[in-house]
């Protein structure tokens, strides 16, 4: 995706595209409240079943589906069901040798989750995994239809590494690594080879693959007695690795860019997702009971002449 600008690292992107299409799929209600922060999915189901949940002024039923403009009652408040667009985000991330592309590690060694901003409600998922001593472009999403399809092996999704090789390389060996060997797990080959200079002993290509089996393209170099010395991954589909991304740094994706990855597997348009909105008068509500017991604060002249600053957000 070089042809849109992208954030400095560590950054994020606030470009929304107003082109994304939405598509709104049912949800139920237990799922809406939990994402919504209103309890655990367990604890609501036990709620709606001893009717304490009011969907539209009636008792709601475990399963039940909400559409946008329902009106949610629960707790003595309201909510109103409204339409939110796409929250996935997605991340290109700059993976050092060194790191292991798991969650948790029994060795304590670094992981590439280590170092991406947290968040809630979601979760980080590596497209295409990278061995400990391959560095270079990993693509986190949280949107997993996205990550299930551009890692599938029937989308066909090509990936490209530049490798530093040890040994001699001649036309016939790229011959058939491009017509394809027999690996322990079947045939291989590379789509597309290209010679990328080198000093004595040393030569660099681009190679890409069409699939990602574990270390498949040492293993392809080795078929002909060839090592590789270093491996860096520069693409995955559509998304390039940013020249100017510093290892163990992170850059944003935007909007448009996750609907352009989409549209590459046959997704389609952006799915849309059901929230949870406070009815009007919902907080004042509560700002009027707690003066009731509490009585009006009153205003302080402690700090009368202190100059005052906004707080800064990182936001």
């Amino acid at each position: 995706m070089s042809q849109h600008k992208r954030p400095q690292s560590g950054k994020t992107s606030t470009k929304q595209s107003p082109e994304i299409k939405l598509e709104l799929k049912p949800e139920r209600l237990q799922k809406i409240m939990a994402s919504a922060g209103l309890g655990s999915r367990r604890a609501l189901e036990r709620l709606i079943k001893s009717g304490e949940v009011h969907i539209n002024d009636a008792a709601a039923s475990l399963g039940q589906t909400i559409n946008a403009g329902d009106r949610i009652n629960f707790d003595g408040k309201n909510w109103k069901v409204v339409i939110l667009k796409s929250s996935h985000r997605n991340l290109v991330y700059n993976k050092p040798t060194g790191e292991v592309t798991t969650r948790s590690d029994p060795q304590g060694r670094a992981t590439v989750f280590d170092k991406l901003p947290a968040l809630q409600g979601a979760r980080w998922i590596a497209v295409g995994r990278l061995d400990i001593n391959t560095s270079g472009l990993l693509l986190m999403t949280t949107d997993g239809e996205l990550a299930n399809a551009m890692m599938h092996p029937s989308n066909q999704v090509d990936r490209e590494y530049a490798c530093r090789i040890f040994g001699e390389v001649d036309a016939e060996k790229l011959a058939r690594l491009k017509e394809g060997v027999m690996l322990d797990d079947g045939p291989a080959q590379f789509s597309d080879i290209v010679a990328a200079g080198g000093g004595e002993g040393n030569h660099w290509y681009h190679v890409t693959l069409l699939e990602g089996r574990n270390r498949e393209v040492r293993r392809l170099w080795a078929s002909q007695e060839v090592t590789v010395s270093r491996l860096k991954r520069v693409r995955y589909g559509a998304v390039f690795l940013p020249k100017r991304l510093r290892t163990g740094d992170w850059s944003e994706l935007t909007a448009k860019d996750h609907q352009v990855l989409r549209e590459d597997v046959g997704l389609g348009p952006l799915p849309a997702q059901l929230g949870l909105k406070p009815e009007k008068g919902h907080r004042d509500s509560d700002k009027q009971t707690r003066h009731k017991k509490m009585g009006p604060r009153k205003k302080s002249t402690r700090y009368k002449n202190v100059d005052r600053q906004k707080p800064t957000t990182n936001d």
